[in-house]
């Protein structure tokens, strides 16, 4: 094969490995190293350890490797830069407010409803003629050939894709990848938090003399001093002047004003200590400081004298004494509280002064700033609260109190004492007389990396720009507690701390004592040697330090720091001299400065090791004799006098810092017999003993074994340099007393003890994986093989000197051995080689000894022994260099016990030590471009095999017990078979991970729970396919010829044969797509990825369910990692890489029935602004139910669950546990990644082997696929952005518990990784929003900072990511779905998959789409129907209504490119549907239908869009000069104009959407409208029953159904004849009277049979049955049983037909328990309220001067619907605008005012006249079929309402209505309207008439009720009623009246009085029954006024009208009602 990227993908590079060796960086100009050129041999390691350069491996494309993958969390943004913006409806739509005002101003015009034909045509026509169509398709109406329209569809949706389908999509929410090893941190120096301490200005009230000043940190709880002291002078040049004598001059290095603290352990015990020195004068402290407390500044001119001559003093004294100090004051300041508290954090500058009465003692701090204390989550002290020093504001302090030093209290336990005073409130200090003073201190965080700073060496930092300047001294911690970091530079310093001398028991005067330290080389007084470091402006070393002097004191504290830079090597002859002087402070006659007094000193090395620690040293009175220094002062010198007999009377303590010494007594030991054997010097003298050669090898091998005991901190220390001399030890093993002395074992152990140990103690530095960091960056920076540095110090081969080398690892162009793939593993038989670097000095052995083949039965140690007696004499030691991983495996395969569990334990680490030394011995032995099989010998081979083995064992026996241990153990064996990979033969690794892999799997099959162990494996897996050369190690290149592998096969798992590949005519394609033995053979590592995710995602896996994240994102982590790496970008090379992961495609379609389904979130959550089929808000405003929009549509069934040909896979129910949602998606763009890069031809021809069912699966995941990846929307975003805030609240303090608490984050991960796998299927990936992103906070811990509310940017980024994946994700299923179709054009069996083609295409339609995947999908749909036209208008039908809906819902898009593209498609729909017969009906059935249904169910549809549309298909029309001369345009014209009209109607119904009367008047008459297409009334009566039940109004909901009902049977009875069925609307009469009106007799009707008519799922006799069961639930529902009963006596019938007993008996039931609450509910039924309703006033539009009857709730009170109409109004009108007119009396249009709405409400009851009454017996009789209503107005003829009895008339109204109520509406127009007046008599009479039934009632009353009855009584007889029935008959009875015409009445109204009394007497009669003895006396009044009453009538009812009793002429015999006479007015 040519070179270029395919040749790359088949080899791995020539220079994959390199071995580079890089100068380590020193922080210092000059590097740290001991001065002296001769050096012992430690020290001599040391230096080397700290200096050399370090010895990297590096794989160079290890980045590439999925560890690094950049799709991960942190990296994804950068690779989304320059993403187009798509352009999403849902985001272009209109924000709410703009389009609320358009909805508002239509309000306000309201719409005309008269009955007339709807609107008027001419003006619909106008406004559709005049709106302009949008750009219409080039070449749309051209007939291109298929193929040709194919191939450019094609390429355009080729063309500017998004390259990288990864990039686009949020990677899964993982913890750190388990594959990730981070490169380990550079060793390097320890520093703490680092503070800068300015000190800017010392200012006393007087200033007479120089003050020192020194400052230090000290840690109360501790009881520590954790600095070195820090000196400065801040005296003016002026008094420096006075010590001129005394100083020599002053070196820069000790002229620092400023200095850099550093605190590893901050906490609030930390105090900034500042203690002040001056010169020694005579008289003790208090007395000095005197003039200081009681001058002022402000008196100088008073004290002029005064000052004058303190000034003359000092300067006497400075003359005299100047180079003696005295103390003087201190204060301190407590550190933390400048840092964290800072007062406030809102104050911002405020100056906080603390005087001395305040709470900190009497100091005071002020601040310049406020300080913003951050808590840092560094894991700083335990249970403290933690300080942060990193982050605060700098501050400025003004300290303006000291305290006077104590003379006897000094020490620093004193310090402590008043230290931790201090904090107290009520401080011993305060009430000290305090030294003013000013001293100004700047506190900040030290910068990254300031100028000009020295070390505590005294060594220029880099970036020291200038020598001159003053510098910023770095001051070394003493840090609290022990830190643990190895040495990486060399530091060697001594600090002695003189503490007290008692000489209380001297004879002599010594009385002012001074110390004088020396450090000594030798014994005479010249030996000290200038190593002391000056204190400030001074020189920078000297030979002598004094401490100062307390007066008078013969037992004086110190409290002197004095700092020595030690020699790098000490011998016997080096010690401290101290001698003690008094100072003379007067000026006396011959008396000396100073006088001797006493003499100590302490010898540097005691047996070799340094002496340090506290010292209680006994004083000598005269110099020490010689040879004094080798001695320790306690040994008692013959003839010395001491002080005190000899007593310890002076204490020193001495510390040393030093990377030299290690102060452990074991570490010295065990580096010192290793020296030893360097110098091969005998005897050896170690410690107190002096070893032979004979007893070394004891020794050697107990202090070996003793390092156990040493302390850990000495051992981090040292560890670089510890592991080194014991790495050493393995590999060249000394020859002692002529012998080999093996010391593998014994190495082998200790190292794994000292891992172990570092492991157990310092948990908080260890990664994921348990790699403790220091031993990480030990083996990745520091270690090499030892026997690359022979004798020369110098890195690498010594030829090459310092010099950074690379070598890399396989220099060779010539393809490497392991890729030719022959079975066996070859038995090298050449002989080992031996290694040696060309100029080593073996050069010569190898010259002598020649390559003789050594014995192979020497003990079995390494590949090469070389004996050589004549080098044994020359060195004693052999030069054997064994090869350390050749015997670091022997020794890990032989260890046992206890040893080897060390060694498990922390198996990484030995695992990466020997892949390092592999890979340093083939670079150094040149064998980097030797084949790979040949590069190690076979029996290191074997070793490893051995052990890889015996590792897989522990791993699979004791995963139950040791989780954690085993956890990291399966990780260390996966990274180290992944090293090996880069470096060994590739078929013998995959022969270990097979030997591994065959040992888990016989395990499994014996668990009960597989789950733990199938995880481990997983880890495994996917840490050895992180490897950077995964894509070459799997042979992409091969097209699975059945290959000679290198891949052992794998086990007895043949192919599971999935049910694919039906007819098996192409066995070498379905290979490539299952996981067939020849693929698992060929691709391994990828055979076993897919093996894995087959296995785990199997449904009838028991219990790994909890598997499925973790296995799929696996998969989708390699996936993605493939689609960004740049080796793999070009797309052949992608598609090879693809077809790795062809049979990705069949796992995942066997798991369809188990993904999660997206489809189903539609129905719970409204989405923006598409609104599709399978998604109507059932609640929200939608009009449509979703059943309604199915028949709509013209769907069968409810699409609410999958596509059809799911219901294959979901017979059984789906009993298997869905995946979540998050591994769903995850799965699913792995999928659509395979489809994208996959070669099209391959997937073609494996397509044409799938079967019909298999490839409808195919479909149904693509199906899945566009709902899974549908955008969002912006708004989504920002709401679920709100959402998370809340939310990451308590994660914000769950994290910070977590990572204070005790758990770290590494326990944390693995006890939630163990506790759950993966979360619970958690809602939809969007639909669970709370859910979403918790886990982040929670698992990330290096997020803990991250803002959780994301800035409008982020929101934009995140849509226009999520915007891209849509259009990409939908793109590649829409190529998909173009091969699928191809491939039915080749074989014609396949044309069943079409309809789910279609239904894909559709699908995608309905989600949310891009305008540019619009664009291609139209596109395609229009190549697919003009390919298969019959498909759609014969086979697919439903489809075609769908299709129909989704481009009339696109055609109304605001974009104006997709309305382009829409409206081609539908034109050309139109089109072929008429070319096939001339006529195209289905298609306009289906448009019509679609359009009410979108504009009935869209939110915010925007009628002007689709009116362009509408307007571009005429367009089309007009321009299609091939069908000119056909009926064509003229069908396509009346069509549009049709559309039109619905839409206008449609769009006034959008406008009346709070109104509901209104609207439901709208749906009415567009029912109407749709006479003549029964389909669509249909449709609209389902739509007003659906209203009225969301309104409740179950009655009028029944009324539509049962029209609904009849409208079908009228048709069901044209088409077929049936006796049993209803006969039309005729049969529903008793149901209700108003069905008539759905008889189909008009002549416009269309028969049923024409096509697309009636075709809808209810014109069928079950539509029929399910539309009338529907109508009795719900008359059930509204209370009217006896309907219920009536729709019943439909149905039985049918029933009873299809003998379907079952239903019958339901149906009884129901009937049993209708009539059963008919009897229970007697008198408790309450039906309706009804009003009349007029409007009056221009403003209503066309409702003005219209009257309704509006049927309301039962029991609803006038004022009620009174309340409802004018707030209604109101808001639609203004309130001030709307009136409510109080009366009923007509209304007179010329009084209103006509800028006003009137509304004028009555309550009027149903009327019926006499004959009526006869049928209408029951509640319910009176309440149903109601067409008549009356309401009553008394009035006046003098116009008042109410006069006196003879003047007062009474209007009654009575209202017909043009329905009869219960109708499919709530209100009815009046159609006719009459007036009855009546006459006063005739109002009497109907009063009369009113009370007599009354009192009847109550008599007659069951249960009798007595109150009820005295009431009418009361009101019949009592004779206080005024206008009582008495009155009524003295005014009309009392005399015959003159007018004939009123005899009748007169006669009546006498009857009604007759009548009247004999009720009266019945009521008395029955009331005398009920009452009890104590209403005796109420009835007696009773029956008085009625026996009164009675008298009183009874002339006047005994008057006959003698003219009424004559011969009654036959003629005169109206015997109808009496009102035939009254005056009558009609009022039509």
């Amino acid at each position: 094969m040519d070179s270029g990227p395919l040749r790359d993908l088949l080899e791995f590079p020539p220079d994959d490995i390199e071995v580079v060796y890089s100068p380590r960086e020193c922080r210092t100009l000059v590097s740290a190293v001991p001065e002296e050129s001769e050096m012992d041999p430690h020290v001599r390691d040391c230096v080397r350890s700290y200096t050399e350069d370090w010895a990297i491996v590096n794989r160079k494309y290890h980045k590439l490797g999925t560890g690094f993958n950049p799709n991960t969390l942190d990296k994804q943004k950068e690779r989304q830069k320059g993403l187009p913006k798509q352009i999403f409806e849902s985001d272009e739509a209109p924000d709410g407010n703009s389009y609320q005002d358009e909805q508002d101003d239509l309000k306000r015009r309201s719409m005309s409803i008269d009955d007339t034909p709807r609107g008027s045509w001419a003006c619909s026509i106008f406004d559709l003629k005049n709106s302009l169509p949008d750009a219409l398709l080039p070449n749309l109406l051209d007939r291109t050939p298929n193929e040709e329209i194919d191939h450019q569809n094609d390429d355009q949706r080729k063309s500017n894709r998004h390259k990288e389908l990864f990039a686009l999509h949020p990677a899964p929410d993982e913890e750190e990848p388990i594959e990730r090893l981070c490169v380990p941190e550079v060793p390097k120096e320890h520093f703490g938090q680092r503070l800068l301490v300015k000190c800017l200005s010392l200012k006393f009230e007087i200033e007479i003399e120089p003050i020192f000043a020194s400052l230090a940190l000290y840690d109360v709880k501790e009881k520590k001093k954790i600095s070195e002291n820090f000196y400065f002078d801040l005296n003016s040049e002026q008094m420096k002047g006075m010590l001129r004598p005394h100083v020599p001059p002053a070196a820069i290095t000790t002229l620092a004003r400023s200095a850099i603290f550093s605190i590893t352990y901050p906490s609030q015990d930390v105090f900034l200590v500042i203690k002040l020195e001056k010169v020694l004068q005579q008289g003790d402290i208090g007395e000095c400081a005197e003039p200081y407390m009681i001058f002022k500044e402000a008196d100088a001119a008073k004290n002029k004298e005064k000052l004058e001559k303190l000034r003359s003093q000092a300067e006497q004294f400075c003359q005299r004494l100047g180079k003696y100090r005295m103390p003087f004051a201190w204060t301190a300041i407590h550190l933390m509280n400048i840092v964290s508290s800072a007062g406030s954090l809102e104050r911002d500058s405020t100056e906080v002064e603390i005087g001395t009465g305040e709470r900190k003692g009497s100091w005071s701090e002020r601040r310049n700033s406020s300080i913003v204390g951050r808590r840092s989550l560094e894991r700083t002290t335990s249970g403290d609260e933690t300080c942060n020093l990193t982050s605060f504001r700098p501050a400025t302090l003004t300290v303006t109190n000291f305290f006077k030093q104590e003379g006897d209290r000094l020490s620093d336990e004193d310090l402590y004492k008043f230290l931790a005073d201090m904090r107290r409130p009520s401080s011993v200090l305060r009430r000290l007389r305090p030294i003013t003073a000013q001293l100004k201190i700047d506190i900040s965080p030290a910068p990254e990396n300031p100028h000009y700073c020295l070390t505590p060496e005294l060594l220029q930092v880099k970036l020291y720009p200038d020598s001159r300047v003053r510098p910023t001294r770095e001051i070394l911690e003493f840090p609290a507690r022990d830190v643990y970091i190895p040495n990486t530079t060399y530091r060697n310093l001594l600090y002695v701390y003189p503490q007290s001398l008692n000489f209380a028991n001297r004879q002599g005067s010594a009385r002012n004592i001074t110390v004088k330290v020396q450090f000594m080389y030798g014994e005479d007084p010249s030996n000290a040697m200038p190593v002391i470091f000056g204190k400030s402006s001074c020189s920078e070393f000297s030979k002598e330090a004094y401490t100062a002097v307390v007066y008078h004191n013969r037992s004086p504290d110190f409290h002197e720091e004095i700092k020595i830079k030690l020699p790098a090597t000490l011998t016997d002859h080096h010690h401290l001299l101290f001698t003690f002087y008094h100072v003379s402070c007067q000026q006396k006659q011959n008396t000396p400065l100073e006088t001797p007094v006493g003499y100590t000193w302490i010898p540097m090395l005691q047996n070799g090791r340094l002496k340090t620690g506290q010292f209680c040293l006994p004083v000598s009175l005269e110099k020490p004799p010689q040879a004094y220094s080798v001695l320790s002062p306690e040994v008692p010198l013959p003839g010395m006098k001491w002080v005190d007999n000899h007593k310890g009377v002076f204490n020193v303590e001495v510390v040393a810092v030093s990377s030299i010494h290690t102060q452990d007594p074991y570490l010295d030991k065990f580096f010192a017999l290793v020296h030893a054997l360097d110098e091969h010097m005998f005897p050896v003298r170690i410690g107190d003993m002096r070893l032979m050669e004979n007893n070394l090898e004891n020794e050697l091998k107990s202090s070996i074994s003793a390092l156990n005991l040493s302390q850990l901190e000495p051992v981090v220390r040292f560890l670089h340099l510890l592991l080194d001399k014991l790495i050493l030890l393995v590999v060249r093993p000394p020859v002692i007393a002529g012998q080999i002395v093996n010391l593998g074992q014994a190495s082998f152990e200790a190292m794994a003890s000292i891992i172990n140990r570092l492991h157990k103690n310092l948990e908080g530095n260890q990664d994921q994986h348990g790699r403790n960091s220091l031993l990480t960056s030990y083996i990745y920076y520091v270690f090499r093989l030892p026997n690359t540095y022979p004798n020369s110090p110098s890195p690498g081969p010594s030829g090459l000197g310092g010099s950074v080398h690379y070598a890399t690892m396989a220099r060779s162009a010539v393809r490497p051995a392991s890729l030719n793939l022959n079975r066996s593993r070859s038995l090298s038989n050449s002989n080992p080689d031996i290694s040696g670097t060309p100029t080593s000095p073996d050069d010569e052995v190898r010259s002598i000894i020649g390559s003789k083949a050594t014995d192979r039965s020497c003990n079995r140690m390494s590949s090469h022994t070389e004996t050589s007696s004549f080098l044994q004499t020359l060195t004693g030691r052999l030069p054997t260099k064994k090869l350390f991983h050749e015997e670091l495996a022997l020794q890990w395969v032989v260890c046992s016990g206890s040893v080897r569990e060390a060694a498990l334990q922390q198996a990484w680490f030995f695992f990466e030590l020997m892949v390092k030394s592999m890979v340093h011995h083939l670079y150094f032995a040149d064998k980097l471009d030797a084949p790979r099989k040949n590069r190690f010998p076979e029996r290191f081979m074997d070793d490893i095999c051995a052990l890889v083995s015996t590792i897989a064992n522990d791993i699979v026996s004791r995963f139950q017990k040791d989780t954690e241990m085993i956890e990291r153990l399966n990780t260390s064996l996966a990274f180290f078979l992944n090293d090996l990979l880069s470096i060994m033969d590739r078929g013998f690794v995959f022969s270990l991970i097979k030997a591994c892999y065959k040992q888990v799997s016989s395990k499994l099959y014996s668990l009960p729970n597989p789950s733990i162990l199938v995880s481990l494996r997983l880890d495994f897996l996917r840490i050895i396919c992180s490897h950077e050369h995964y894509v070459t190690l799997n042979l992409p290149c091969s097209l699975l010829t059945p290959p000679a592998s290198p891949s052992p096969s794998v086990s007895s798992a043949t192919s599971q044969s999935s049910g694919f590949s039906t007819n098996v005519q192409d066995q070498k394609i379905a290979n490539m797509f299952e996981l067939s033995v020849p693929f698992r053979q060929q691709h391994y590592l990828a055979g076993l990825v897919l093996t894995e995710l087959a296995v785990i995602l199997d449904p009838d896996a028991e219990g790994l369910f909890g598997l499925h994240k973790k296995v799929i994102n696996m998969v989708h982590n390699l996936l993605s990692s493939h689609d960004s790496d740049p080796r793999y970008s070009d797309p052949q090379v992608k598609a090879r890489v693809a077809m790795l992961y062809l049979p990705l495609i069949g796992v995942i379609m066997e798991t369809v029935p188990q993904l999660y389904d997206f489809t189903e979130t539609h129905n719970q959550r409204g989405r923006p602004s598409c609104v599709t089929i399978d998604d109507y808000e059932s609640e929200g405003g939608s009009m449509i139910s979703q059943t309604v929009a199915m028949a709509i549509a013209g769907t069968s069934v409810p699409q609410l669950t999958r596509p059809s040909s799911f219901l294959l896979t979901s017979t059984t129910g789906r009993q298997h546990s869905t995946f979540s949602a998050e591994s769903s998606r995850s799965l699913l763009i792995c999928l659509l990644w395979v489809l994208r890069n996959a070669d099209e031809s391959v997937l073609q021809k494996w397509f044409t082997d799938l079967s019909v069912l298999q490839l409808n699966r195919l479909l149904d995941l693509l199906y899945l696929c566009v709902s899974c990846f549908e955008y969002k929307g912006k708004k989504v975003f920002e709401r679920m952005n709100s959402l998370t805030f809340k939310k990451s609240k308590d994660m914000r303090a769950k994290l910070e518990e977590a990572i204070l608490g005790s758990i770290g984050a590494r326990q944390e991960m693995v006890r939630r990784s163990r506790g759950q796998l993966e979360r619970s299927p958690s809602g939809s990936a969007f639909g669970s929003q709370e859910n979403l992103r918790w886990r982040k906070d929670m698992t990330h811990w290096r997020q803990n900072t991250e803002k959780l509310d994301k800035s409008r940017a982020e929101i934009e980024h995140e849509a226009l990511i999520d915007g891209n994946l849509a259009t990409e994700a939908n793109l590649i299923i829409l190529d998909t779905l173009e091969i699928v179709v191809q491939t039915v054009s080749v074989t014609e069996s396949k044309e069943s998959i079409l309809g789910g083609v279609l239904k894909v295409l559709l699908h995608s339609m309905a989600c949310n789409q891009s305008a540019l995947y619009l664009q291609h999908c139209f596109a395609t749909q229009r190549a697919l129907v003009s390919k298969f036209p019959e498909l759609l208008f014969e086979e697919e039908t439903e489809q075609c209504a769908d299709l129909c809906l989704r481009l009339l819902r696109h055609c109304s898009s605001s974009i104006s490119t997709i309305r382009s593209h829409a409206s081609a498609s539908l034109y050309l729909l139109m089109r072929q549907n008429f070319e096939i017969g001339n006529n195209f009906a289905r298609v306009k059935m289906q448009v019509t239908m679609s359009l009410s249904s979108l504009v009935g169910t869209s939110q915010n549809f925007n009628e002007e869009f689709l009116r362009r549309s509408l307007k571009t298909i005429l367009t089309y029309a007009e321009e299609d000069l091939e069908l000119r001369e056909t009926t064509f345009p003229d069908q396509v014209q009346d069509l549009v104009f049709n559309l039109h009209m619905i839409l206008s109607d449609t769009v006034k119904m959008k406008e009346h959407q709070e109104d509901p009367e209104m609207l439901i008047d709208l749906m009415y008459r567009i029912a109407k409208g749709y006479q003549t297409s029964p389909d669509l009334r249909l449709t609209w009566l389902q739509n007003m029953a659906g209203k009225h039940s969301e309104r409740s109004n179950h009655a009028e909901s029944a009324q539509c159904l049962v029209h609904s009902a009849a409208l079908v049977a009228e048709y069901l009875s044209m088409l077929e004849d049936r006796k049993y069925l209803p006969v039309g609307c005729v049969t529903f009469q008793n149901i209700s009277s108003n069905v008539l009106e759905e008889s189909a007799v008009s002549d416009d009707v269309v028969s049923p049979d024409e096509e697309g008519i009636c075709s809808g799922k209810y014109f069928t006799e079950a539509g029929l049955v399910g539309l009338l069961e529907q109508a009795a639930a719900s008359f059930s529902m509204a209370g009217m049983y006896e309907a219920v009963n009536e729709v019943y006596k439909v149905l039985i019938p049918i029933h009873e037909a299809n003998r379907d007993a079952k239903k019958l008996s339901t149906i009884h039931g129901k009937l049993q328990e209708a009539f059963s609450k008919i009897v229970h509910q007697d008198g408790k039924r309450m039906f309706g309220t009804y009003f009349r309703v007029g409007f009056y006033g221009t403003k209503f539009g066309d409702l003005d001067e219209q009257e309704f009857v509006y049927k309301e709730p039962a029991i609803t009170k006038l004022a009620e619907i009174s309340h409802r109409l004018e707030g209604f109004y109101g808001e639609r009108f203004g309130e001030d605008v709307v009136e409510v007119i109080k009366d009923s009396n007509p209304v007179d249009k010329c009084k209103l005012d006509p800028n006003k709405a009137y509304i004028q409400i009555t309550y009027v009851e149903p009327y019926f006249d006499t004959y009526e009454m006869k049928d209408r017996i029951t509640y319910f009789d009176k309440n149903y079929n109601l067409r008549r209503f009356m309401y009553c107005t008394p009035f006046t003829l003098d116009g008042r309402a109410h006069g006196e009895l003879h003047e007062q008339f009474k209007r009654k109204t009575i209202l017909t209505t043009s329905h009869a109520f219960p109708y499919i509406k709530t209100r009815i127009n009046v159609s006719h309207k009459e007036e009855i007046i009546l006459t006063p008599i005739e109002v009497a009479i109907e009063d009369m008439q009113k009370k007599t039934q009354e009192l009847a009632f109550a008599t007659h009353q069951d249960p009798a009720d007595p109150k009820m009855l005295q009431m009418v009584l009361q009101g019949s007889v009592g004779t206080t009623v005024n206008q009582g029935p008495l009155e009524v008959a003295q005014v009309f009875l009392s005399e015959i009246p003159n007018d004939p015409k009123l005899f009748r009445h007169h006669n009546k109204l006498r009857l009604c009085f007759k009548d009247f009394t004999k009720r009266c007497e019945d009521a008395l009669r029955k009331n005398k029954s009920l009452i009890g003895p104590d209403q005796k006396e109420y009835q007696r009044e009773l029956e008085r006024n009625y026996h009164r009453l009675k008298e009183a009538l009874q002339p006047l009812i005994n008057r006959k009208i003698p003219q009424l009793y004559k011969a009654v002429l036959p003629v005169a015999c109206h015997r109808d009602s009496f009102s035939r006479m009254s005056l009558r007015k009609m009022d039509i």
